[in-house]
């Protein structure tokens, strides 16, 4: 099979996008991470906008829906309802911005603007599906659901948010006493309160089952 040459002008470290039937991320590291792009930001330090790159298999094809502006910073991208999700931060305007863009149509679309104040910083901002939400889990241990319901309340120092599914919020919980070993915590929404906690690790399939390895 012969070599086929693919135009990205510079960025090269794809990661496939689960569910989306083919298409690749990546963004480059111009300013390190959200986060690191956000302390640089309070430092007053000038900060070097990223880019935000899909690349679709088998075709190639390669496309760049939002070229950001100078103090504008892209998240980790999904995939929700047969449509690309982009999240940006627009730290000089101080509002997190979500954009759907349709390949099918070549067009983008803002689909809402988060107030930057509504967060304490961007450190593990990120989307999660599904439903499609924008969460945050914090150094201390605060989970938040910011978009598009709002929700926060404590979890424990070694959860980790997994999926939701209606008023159940999966965790992922581990433990390494005597030997390494995980549980899945299931919490209410919006309350978080603890509702069942199950040895084993949680793994979704692509049809949407939650299993439990034990």
């Amino acid at each position: 099979m012969s070599m086929r040459i693919i135009k990205t002008n510079g960025v090269f470290n794809f990661t496939e996008i689960e569910g989306s039937n083919g298409w690749y991320w990546c963004c480059d590291y111009a300013s390190g991470d959200l986060y690191e792009a956000e302390e640089l930001y309070k430092h007053n330090n000038p900060i070097k906008n990223n880019r935000l790159v899909f690349i679709h298999h088998p075709d190639g094809q390669v496309i760049e829906p939002i070229i950001a502006k100078e103090g504008q910073y892209f998240g980790a991208p999904t995939y929700d309802n047969g449509n690309l999700q982009i999240l940006m931060v627009d730290f000089p305007m101080a509002v997190i911005r979500i954009f759907q863009h349709d390949h099918t149509k070549d067009e983008t679309t803002l689909r809402a603007e988060i107030a930057l104040t509504e967060i304490k910083d961007c450190y593990n901002l990120m989307f999660a599906n599904s439903p499609l939400m924008v969460i945050r889990q914090g150094f201390e241990n605060f989970f938040q659901i910011i978009w598009p319901e709002k929700a926060e309340f404590f979890i424990g120092n070694r959860e980790t948010f997994y999926s939701r599914d209606g008023d159940k919020l999966y965790f992922s919980r581990w433990f390494e006493d005597t030997d390494y070993r995980e549980e899945v915590v299931i919490r209410k929404y919006p309350s978080g309160e603890i509702i069942e906690v199950n040895q084993g690790v949680l793994i979704e399939m692509p049809d949407g089952q939650r299993w439990v390895l034990q």
